[in-house]
Order: structure tokens, then C-alpha cells, then sequence
């Protein structure tokens, strides 16, 4: 015991002075962790970042470790050990330093990566792999500058890593990029879960789920489209956002094929076609005042009704042929209501002149049934914009579906267009005006378009 007293009084000073300089560190150690994290604090609050109760409560005690290391490594240069001594000892820091340093970049990319990759609803494979590859590479690290520490050769590691390096790097040429890509999808939040986006390519539809390599959407068709996220990334993406007001009931889009059926009933003169109109049913009048709107669609005005076509060619009378072409269908709310009209007009005609000519032997009027079969499109719309969007696509048998026969042969006294804005999206005055448009002023091209107009102009 006496000899170590001693010898500490014989080198008091050679001990002191380590001992101050680690105290010294490690005293400003604590006052610099304050000071670093109080501004660590502030910024994070400015930007808003969530990963940094990750980064603080990963990285508080590792730093004054840290500089617990500093003020070892420094009490061992201002000691009075030997140079191989004090290389020794330096190498020794250096190698914890190196450790601890690792083991703290692992756990804070660990916590990071399980963060983000939730944000992006990645699956547990693809994030327990992004953990294991960050994992390997800081220990890769790690134990290369060890091995640099302590003298040891590392050229042969490195290349050995950098041929696995590539080997790895071109059996994950396709999932890497889809990775990185939907990891900027989704941090970058200019597309989001809910948003209609329309792509440079023509797909469009709703956001319904953003991974870890494509994004999902559903078409106005119904139907999932899988798009790789390096795709979204490289095109061209126009985003809709959210619906600004969602329809209580979906718009469902028909559409219908119609049958032409000889009934067998032929007239050859006035009195016995309107004696025969009062008795036929509505699908008769129906077919001969508007299957040319169907055959002949793109024609604007309507062309004339059958039944005034006959009288002028047939029976060679201009004026009451060129009446019945006067009628306008707009007018009527029923096919029953427009069959009244022509049997007045021609009855009132047989009035004034009751000798009536009789058409030409193979020239008489042959009435016509029309049958027809309602058939479901795969088209829906649960908002305005998708409306507008299935509008652009159907084909005009689908306008001319809704937008003459729910009126007429349906009986419901308006288009389904302007029922449905209404009803279910309480837009009434754009219901008012589509309901005020006369369909038969219009090829259903243009009908269309003038919709679509409307529509658009009120989004």
C-alpha cells in the first residue's frame, strides 16, 4: 500500500492531467448534448418531422457515450505511456467508438424504415428485407473500418462485396426502382389514397392502396389496375383529388337493343292508318317516330317520322305530310300522349277532306313493333367527375338510352341524367338545365358534348 502512495506522489502530475482531461470532456460532453438537442428540438418542431422522437430517443445516451470515448482516447495522448502504448490504447477507442457508432445507425434506420415503410402500407417481407440489407451494409461497413484500425489488408473484402453488390444488384433490377418509386409516391403526398387520377396513358379511376411497388386503382369500369410505381413516377399524372360532393346512390349506365317486329298490319290509305293507330300499342308509335334518331343519330334536327314520310311520298300529300314532320317529341311526356296528338292531327284533316287518296299497290304504310332488352354496362359514377368521365367513353346507344327512353317509353317525364343530379347530388339548377335541353335539336354527338359542357362548367 505504502509503495502506491508513493508512486502517486512520485507522478502525481502524470495522473492529474489524464483525469482532468476526461473530466474536462465529459463535464462539456453534457453541456454540449443540451445545447445540441434543445436545437435538434426547435427545427424538428419547424419542419414537422416525425422521425425525430425516433433519431432522440436512439441517440441521447450513445452521445455522451460517445464523448465518454473523446475524453478516453485524449487522457491516453496527454499520458505518459509508451508511443506503442498510446497506439494501442488509441486503437482500442477508436474500435469502440466504431461499435457503438454502428450499433446506433442500425437502430435509428431500423425504427426510420418500419416508420415509412407503414406510411406506404408496405407488406412485412419487403420491410423486414430493407432492415436486413441496411443491417448488413452498416456491419459491411463497420467491420471494414475496423479491419483499416488494426492494419489489416481489405482490398480482397471489398472486392468480394462488390461482386455480390452486383450480383444482388441485377436480381432486384425490377423491385428496387418500384421500391424507391413508391417510397416518393407516397412521402412526396401528391397522390393519395381516394384521389381520381387520370395518366398520360389514358388509365383513370380512383386511388384505392399505394405499396411498396404499385399503386392500385379502380376504374370507372369496376375493374383493378395494377400501375407500377415506376411508371407513375416517369408519366404524366393528373390528379383530381378528392370528390368535392359524393352521390348518395350511385349512377348506374344502361343500355338497350332494339328488336324491329312486324306486327302483319298494313294501311293503305288515312282512315285506315289512324283507325289502326288508336288500337296499336306504344312500342309501334315509338319505333316509326324515333328509330331514325337511333340509324341516323349523327343528322340534326330529327329527321321526319314515318308516318309523315308515308303521307308525303305514299299519298302525295305535302301539306298534312309536312304537319305530322312539325311534331315535336319534346313536347309529349308519353309515347301514349304522342300517339293522341297524330291521330287528332289526321283525324281533323279526314274532317276537311274526307276523300282520301290510297297509296300505291306495294307502297302501303307496314306498322312495326318495336321490342326492346335493357342491358347493364359495367359503367358506374359516385360523383360528378366520374359522370363526366364515363360520359366521354359510352358509346351514343347509352346516351340515347337515358336521355330519350327513360323519358318516353319509361314514362318518368325527364332524362335519368337530370333525375339522378337531383336526387342524389342535389344539384338542382344543372339538373334544370340538362332537363331543359330538347334532345331531339341535337345529333347525340353533340347532345353529348353539350352535357359534358354543362357539367364541367358547374365542377
Amino acid at each position: 500500500m505504502g509503495q502506491w502512495i508513493q508512486w502517486l506522489i512520485d507522478n502525481w502530475l502524470n495522473v492529474t492531467i489524464p483525469v482532468i482531461a476526461f473530466l474536462a470532456t465529459y463535464v462539456v460532453s453534457l453541456w454540449m448534448r443540451r445545447v445540441a438537442y434543445r436545437a435538434f428540438d426547435r427545427w424538428t418542431e419547424r419542419l414537422r418531422w416525425e422521425g425525430s422522437k425516433v433519431v432522440v430517443a436512439a441517440t441521447r445516451s450513445p452521445f455522451l457515450h460517445s464523448f465518454l470515448l473523446l475524453g478516453a482516447y485524449i487522457a491516453i495522448q496527454v499520458s505518459s505511456l509508451s508511443p506503442e502504448g498510446k497506439i494501442l490504447g488509441g486503437r482500442i477507442v477508436a474500435s469502440l467508438f466504431i461499435l457503438l457508432l454502428g450499433w446506433v445507425a442500425i437502430s435509428v434506420s431500423e425504427k426510420l424504415i418500419k416508420l415509412y415503410m407503414s406510411r406506404i402500407e408496405a407488406p412485412q417481407p419487403p420491410t423486414t428485407l430493407a432492415v436486413n440489407v441496411v443491417r448488413i451494409t452498416i456491419i459491411v461497413l463497420g467491420v471494414l473500418i475496423l479491419l483499416d484500425i488494426w492494419g489489416a489488408p481489405t482490398t480482397p473484402i471489398i472486392l468480394v462485396l462488390a461482386a455480390v453488390v452486383f450480383i444482388a444488384g441485377l436480381a432486384l433490377r425490377d423491385v428496387i426502382p418500384n421500391l424507391l418509386s413508391g417510397a416518393q409516391v407516397a412521402l412526396g403526398e401528391q397522390i393519395k389514397v381516394g384521389d381520381f387520377i387520370k395518366l398520360e396513358s389514358g388509365e383513370s379511376g380512383h386511388v384505392t392502396a399505394i405499396n411498396w411497388r404499385n399503386t392500385q386503382i379502380k376504374t370507372l369500369e369496376g375493374n383493378l389496375v395494377l400501375i407500377p410505381n415506376i411508371q407513375l413516377v416517369r408519366t404524366t399524372v393528373t390528379n383530381f383529388g378528392h370528390p368535392v360532393k359524393k352521390a348518395t346512390y350511385p349512377f348506374r349506365f344502361y343500355t338497350r337493343l332494339h328488336l324491329k317486329e312486324l306486327t302483319g298490319i298494313k294501311a293503305s290509305n288515312l282512315r285506315e292508318l289512324v283507325d289502326i293507330l288508336k288500337g296499336v300499342p306504344d312500342s309501334v308509335v315509338y319505333y316509326h317516330t324515333h328509330h331514325f334518331l337511333e340509324e341516323h343519330h349523327y343528322l340534326t334536327p330529327e329527321p321526319a317520322n314515318d308516318f309523315a314520310l308515308w303521307v308525303s311520298d305514299a299519298l302525295g300529300d305535302e301539306v298534312l305530310g309536312e304537319r305530322l314532320a312539325s311534331v315535336d317529341a319534346f313536347d309529349f311526356p308519353t309515347v301514349g300522349a304522342l300517339k293522341m296528338w297524330l291521330v287528332e292531327v289526321i283525324e281533323d284533316y279526314l274532317a276537311k277532306n274526307p276523300d282520301g287518296k290510297k297509296a300505291p299497290e306495294g307502297q302501303e304504310f307496314h306498322f312495326i313493333r318495336s321490342r326492346g332488352v335493357i342491358l347493364s354496362t359495367p359503367y358506374t359514377a359516385h360523383d360528378l367527375r366520374e359522370f363526366v368521365e364515363v360520359l366521354k367513353k359510352v358509346t351514343v346507344d347509352i346516351i340515347y338510352f337515358h336521355m330519350f327512353e327513360s323519358r318516353l317509353r319509361l314514362q318518368k317525364g325527364t332524362n335519368d341524367f337530370s333525375i339522378w343530379i337531383k336526387d342524389c347530388l342535389g344539384e338542382d339548377k344543372l339538373a334544370d338545365k340538362i332537363a331543359r335541353l330538347d334532345p331531339y335539336c341535337y345529333s347525340l354527338d353533340s347532345l353529348r358534348s353539350t352535357i359534358i359542357q354543362l357539367i364541367e362548367e358547374r365542377m
